[in-house]
C-alpha cells in the first residue's frame, strides 16, 4: 500500500528569530500561532504526521510552546538540524555559525522520511487550498520515469507587503503547467495591484505583474528528493567552502532546478487562490492578526482553534 504523505515543517531558525521562542507571536483570537493554522489546514487535507525540523538547543522550549499541544491532534516527530551534520571528510569552516539552508534541513529528517512529503516554513500562513492541492497530487502521482514533484504557486499580488520589499522565487511555467525554472528576486516592492523589483539597490525598477506565479516554499516531494539531495551535498560543499564558507546555503529550489535541468524530475505548479500571510516586518503583524480574525469570523476556522 502506498505510504501517506507527511508534513515536514522547517523550524530550525525559530530560536534565532524569536530570541529562544519566548516571543513567539500569537495571531489568532485565542493566542493561536501561525503554525497552529498550518497544522489545522494540513490535518484537514489528510496529513496525519508532522515532522518538525528544529535546532536541538530549542527542543524543550519548542515542545512546551508548540509540539506537546499539537501532538494531541497529529502524530508529531522531530528531526534536528545540526551545523556539523556533514558528509564524511568535511568539517565545519571556522566562523560558520548557521546551518546549511533548506535542503540541509530536509536532509536532517532523512531517517524519518520514507515516502511522499510536503515541506513548509514554520512561520508562513499558506491557506487550506494549498495543502489540499499538494496532498492530492502526491497521493495520485508516484515517481515514474521522472520524479513527480509539485509546488504550490501563489499569485505575487497575494504575497507582498505594504511595509517594505520581499524576496520571492519567480516561477517560469510551461504550457503544461510544469515548472521550468525559479528566478530569485530579492527585492520586490508592491505597486498598486502589481509589483516591481530592483537589482541595483533601487536605482532602477522593473515591473512585475500581480498575477505572476511565485514560490513560497510549499513543495510536494517523494523520498527520491532526499536521496538526490544527499548525493548532491558534497558538490555544493566543495563550491561553498571555496567561495562563501560562512554564508552559502543549500536551497531546495537549486536542487529542484538541477533535477529539472537534467530531465530527472518534473514539478507541477498547483496555483492556489489563497492569500499568503507572514510577518516579514513587525508592522505586518496587525494586518496578519486582522486577516486571521476575518477568516475565523467567516467560519473557515473554529475559535478557539483546538476547542
Amino acid at each position: 500500500m502506498a505510504k501517506k504523505p507527511v508534513l515536514v515543517v522547517l523550524a530550525a531558525g525559530m530560536g534565532s528569530r524569536y530570541g529562544g521562542l519566548k516571543q513567539i507571536d500569537p495571531v489568532g483570537p485565542n493566542g493561536e500561532l501561525i503554525i497552529d493554522y498550518s497544522i489545522y489546514d494540513a490535518r484537514r487535507a489528510g496529513f496525519e504526521t508532522v515532522i518538525f525540523i528544529i535546532n536541538r538547543r530549542i527542543e524543550e522550549q519548542f515542545k512546551a510552546a508548540i509540539g506537546d499541544r499539537l501532538s494531541r491532534i497529529i502524530d508529531v516527530k522531530y528531526a534536528f538540524q545540526n551545523l556539523g551534520d556533514l558528509p564524511e571528510g568535511y568539517t565545519v569552516p571556522e566562523n560558520r555559525e548557521k546551518p546549511w539552508g533548506t535542503t540541509h534541513a530536509v536532509l536532517a529528517a532523512r531517517d524519518v522520511i520514507d515516502g511522499p512529503f510536503a515541506v513548509i516554513n514554520s512561520d508562513d500562513y499558506y491557506g487550506p487550498q494549498s495543502y489540499q492541492l499538494i496532498y492530492d497530487y502526491l497521493t495520485t502521482h508516484p515517481d515514474g520515469t521522472k520524479y513527480q514533484y509539485a509546488m504550490a504557486g501563489y499569485l505575487l499580488k497575494n504575497t507582498v507587503t505594504e511595509h517594505g520589499t520581499v524576496a520571492r522565487g519567480v516561477c517560469e511555467v510551461n504550457g503544461d503547467g510544469f515548472l521550468t525554472g525559479v528566478v530569485e528576486r530579492t527585492r520586490i516592492a508592491k505597486k498598486g495591484d502589481d509589483a516591481e523589483f530592483t537589482e541595483d539597490d533601487g536605482a532602477t525598477w522593473t515591473p512585475l505583474p500581480g498575477g505572476t506565479v511565485v514560490s513560497m516554499n510549499l513543495w510536494g516531494f517523494h523520498r527520491s528528493l532526499v536521496d538526490e539531495a544527499a548525493a548532491r551535498f558534497p558538490a555544493f560543499l566543495d563550491e561553498a567552502l571555496a567561495h562563501n564558507p560562512e554564508k552559502a546555503e543549500f536551497y531546495l529550489p537549486s536542487v529542484v532546478s538541477q533535477l529539472i535541468g537534467e530531465g530527472k524530475a518534473q514539478v507541477k505548479v498547483l496555483t492556489s487562490g489563497d492569500k499568503w500571510y507572514g510577518v516579514t516586518y513587525k508592522e505586518d503583524k496587525p494586518s496578519v492578526k486582522s486577516a486571521i480574525g476575518s477568516l475565523v469570523e467567516s467560519g473557515l476556522y473554529p475559535s478557539p482553534l483546538w476547542g
